[in-house]
């Protein structure tokens, strides 16, 4: 394309551009013309990122931008490109504009590129319910991934935001909230809308509850997007806290609000024999590492669960990895010598504290006794 044709096109936007964007206009012509790709660049990501641009946004790339695009940064240009898609009148279209921009920038030295324009295809296939072609654009990226020594945060932000919307959309609780997790160590959560904060604090609050192989909370628990989860939305916070202290009053107490999410209504069963196994393993926690062999019917009394099921929950709690140790089935005695770590809450520390007094008691009166028997050869 000729530099006047570059320049009417220039000129007839700017006339079509808002009066507090049009000085960016003659920026844009006169850093084209100097050839000062970086620079040009940035003055695009900015002109872009105004919503007033909108309406631009596609003419600009398809018209403009790609008659330098092999000039500048290529994971900027898939960048202008994402942003020029969000303005195509459908997905179908979205998805044709997006796959062109992955072929354009698939070449060896832009494999970064190439996976972040990748993952966006696979998030409009998603939307088409096209949930094997995503599968493949993800594994795909993946695999890319893996061979890099480091690459940019946005790309690993963009592969675990789309790859837990497909774990979400397949209903696989475990792999939803790890890549979730991933995402949000990605980003900024100033970056989210207070309106995305909560859903992704209530979405991964679900998955955990509902998981079948979650049984440790901690890094839920830990993270600041929980902070999103008020007023209305307050129980679901309580509900995890209690599954992680095992406190069967505070979850008989929450769980009239179950009903109101149709997955946990769907695994209330699940739910009750996690709280089961959360009350067991605390009950083994409480003690101290000498005094965890535990009658069936002591364990029956903590957990609230019937007689003929703690023999069942054991070896759940065993084959899960919650605990370690063995059973004596003849004396209905479990010998526990090692539970899971999890993250702690005030109580629970409280709790630790006086054991450590306990503890700390007992070694002074040890050191006390033997003194006094021993006085004799002490002194020899």
């Amino acid at each position: 394309m000729n530099v006047d044709t570059i320049s009417d096109f220039l000129a007839e936007q700017r006339d079509a551009a808002p009066a507090e964007l049009q000085h960016l206009f003659l920026s844009f012509e006169d850093l084209w013309e100097r050839k000062l790709w970086h620079q040009l660049t940035d003055a695009l990501i900015e002109f872009f990122n105004h919503k007033e641009s909108a309406h631009q946004r596609l003419p600009f790339y398809k018209t403009f931008i790609l008659t330098f695009a092999d000039k500048i940064n290529q994971l900027k240009l898939v960048t202008l490109a994402l942003s020029a898609a969000s303005q195509c009148r459908d997905s179908q279209e979205r998805l044709s504009f997006l796959e062109a921009v992955a072929k354009k920038v698939n070449n060896p030295n832009s494999q970064d590129a190439y996976v972040y324009a990748t993952v966006a295809v696979a998030t409009v296939k998603l939307e088409l319910k096209d949930l094997e072609g995503a599968r493949k654009d993800l594994d795909k990226s993946e695999k890319i991934l893996d061979g890099f020594d480091s690459v940019e945060t946005i790309v690993h932000a963009a592969f675990y935001r789309v790859n837990a919307e497909y774990y979400q959309s397949k209903l696989e609780f475990a792999s939803y909230y790890r890549n979730a997790l991933l995402y949000l160590a990605c980003i900024e959560l100033n970056d989210l809308t207070p309106a995305e904060r909560r859903s992704r604090a209530y979405d991964l609050s679900i998955a955990a509850l509902v998981s079948d192989t979650i049984y440790n909370f901690g890094e839920l628990l830990l993270h600041p997007i929980l902070e999103s989860l008020v007023k209305d939305d307050a129980w679901l916070r309580d509900l995890l806290f209690a599954f992680n202290r095992g406190d069967l009053a505070a979850y008989d107490v929450l769980a009239g609000h179950i009903s109101s999410n149709p997955l946990l209504a769907e695994h209330r069963d699940g739910l009750r024999q996690k709280i089961y196994l959360a009350a067991l393993t605390e009950t083994v926690f409480r003690r101290p590492p000498h005094d965890r062999a535990m009658s069936f019917r002591t364990i029956a009394e903590e957990t609230k669960v019937r007689p003929d099921e703690i023999e069942h929950l054991i070896m759940k709690a065993l084959s899960l990895g919650l605990l370690r140790g063995s059973i004596d089935q003849v004396d209905e005695i479990a010998r526990i010598n090692w539970v899971q770590p999890k993250v702690l809450d005030m109580k629970q520390i409280d709790n630790m504290r006086t054991r450590l007094q306990d503890w700390d008691s007992s070694v002074f009166e040890l050191g006390n006794w033997i003194e006094k028997t021993g006085g004799d050869v002490w002194a020899a």
